[in-house]
């Protein structure tokens, strides 16, 4: 149901045979040429901004922020350090990735290396499976075109830290390239994983009701069987429930993780005019965060704009799972985090890829321009990703 009936619907039911190989092979060539760019500019580019300074080893740089309580729920459980004061905030964090850093643990003994090796592997399989998700929707030539689009993302530098996003996005993005294939059982067990790394495997799990429930009524429009396993849909919501009622034999508390939010972040919904205006506040004043409250706004608007572009194109179902996220965010007590989040919203980089790939019997004149259009994006982008990785290796807040 993402996709109106004049763009790609038709193409959904009877896709077109694409080489799935030579998308996962650019794809990954593409991943880990920059995971290499990665290491360099964190060698050289932290070297240089340290000068004679000593600096901490490359791995130690990768330990800020919400790696370090990744990897102190993996140590010690959501109670935390039980030498340091407690942490109310640690609930937020679901247990997918901490469970993921124990295993790797057993093998490998530096907890902040088992988190790069997991984003390493994780996000080779995400841009496999969004190079084929590009070409299954189309235009052929899309695939490697939306995975450049997200390596280039300002705040990719998450997509290598010891951070969620690339774990659940290596669930999440096959989970909806099976979705759109009909296969539903794949769907669901692979969004369940999903699930269990952050609460946005609950958006994803709403979004494939919403896709089988438009494969369903189109089938029944053309009077067609619809035979497919629907209750696989209710399997994302268990690692759901469960966490849920962990967190509640733990604290007596339901919705722990939500309240984490509060007592960590200062996170309480609110109006989004006011959400606005105490973000636009920090981001004109003289703080330390001005920038990254202007990245927040700027993220805010490209969400807000993606999810206008969703329903103007009737994209249902993928406007279910950006929407909720967009709305939720913009929501906050203060925008936080949301450039990040961007990293998630698969939409956006298949509208990119799709933008920028030119299509069979269109104008040579027309070509050229879509061909530009991605080498003019990593031009702007690019330079923005670079500052917020150093951002980030010198312990700064990036996002």
């Amino acid at each position: 149901m993402s996709s109106p009936p004049s763009e790609t619907a038709a193409a959904a039911r009877t896709p077109a045979p694409r080489d799935s190989s030579d998308a996962a092979f650019h794809a990954l060539t593409l991943w880990v040429a920059s995971r290499a760019g990665i290491v360099i500019l964190a060698v050289v580019g932290t070297g240089a901004l340290l000068g004679d300074r000593a600096a901490p080893s490359f791995v130690d740089r990768w330990r800020h922020w919400d790696a370090d309580l990744l990897i102190k729920i993996a140590q010690y459980g959501y109670g935390g350090d039980p030498s340091a004061p407690p942490d109310a905030g640690l609930p937020a964090f679901f247990p997918g990735m901490p469970v993921m850093l124990r295993v790797v643990h057993l093998l490998v003994p530096d907890w902040t290396l088992s988190g790069l090796l997991i984003s390493m592997v994780a996000g080779g399989v995400a841009v496999v499976a969004l190079a084929r998700l590009a070409e299954f929707e189309g235009p052929p030539g899309a695939g490697w075109r939306a995975v450049l689009a997200l390596l280039l993302c300002p705040t990719a530098v998450f997509l290598f830290a010891g951070y969620s996003e690339a774990l659940f996005l290596a669930f999440a993005i096959p989970a909806w390239l099976a979705a759109r294939r009909g296969d539903w059982l794949t769907a669901g067990l692979l969004a369940a994983g999903a699930s269990c790394m952050r609460i946005t495997g609950l958006f994803l799990a709403l979004a494939l009701i919403v896709e089988y429930a438009g494969g369903s009524w189109r089938a029944h429009r053309r009077r067609e069987p619809y035979r497919t396993h629907w209750g696989w849909l209710a399997v994302p919501f268990v690692p759901l429930v469960l966490y849920s009622a962990y967190q509640h034999g733990r604290t007596g508390d339901w919705l722990a993780w939500n309240h984490a939010q509060e007592a960590g972040w200062g996170r309480t919904l609110v109006p989004p005019w006011e959400s606005f205006l105490t973000t636009w506040q920090e981001a004109t004043g003289n703080g330390p965060y001005v920038w990254a409250f202007r990245l927040e706004i700027a993220g805010a608007f490209v969400g807000v704009a993606l999810v206008g572009w969703l329903l103007a194109r009737r994209r249902w179902s993928e406007l279910v799972y950006v929407g909720l996220q967009v709305g939720a965010l913009v929501c906050s007590a203060y925008y936080l985090s949301i450039p990040r989040s961007a990293l998630l919203w698969w939409p956006l980089w298949l509208a990119l890829a799709r933008a920028t790939t030119p299509r069979p019997g269109e104008t040579s004149r027309r070509s050229r321009l879509r061909r530009s259009g991605i080498w003019v994006y990593a031009l702007l982008i690019a330079p923005l990703m670079a500052l917020n990785t150093l951002t980030f290796l010198a312990g700064a807040w990036a996002g």
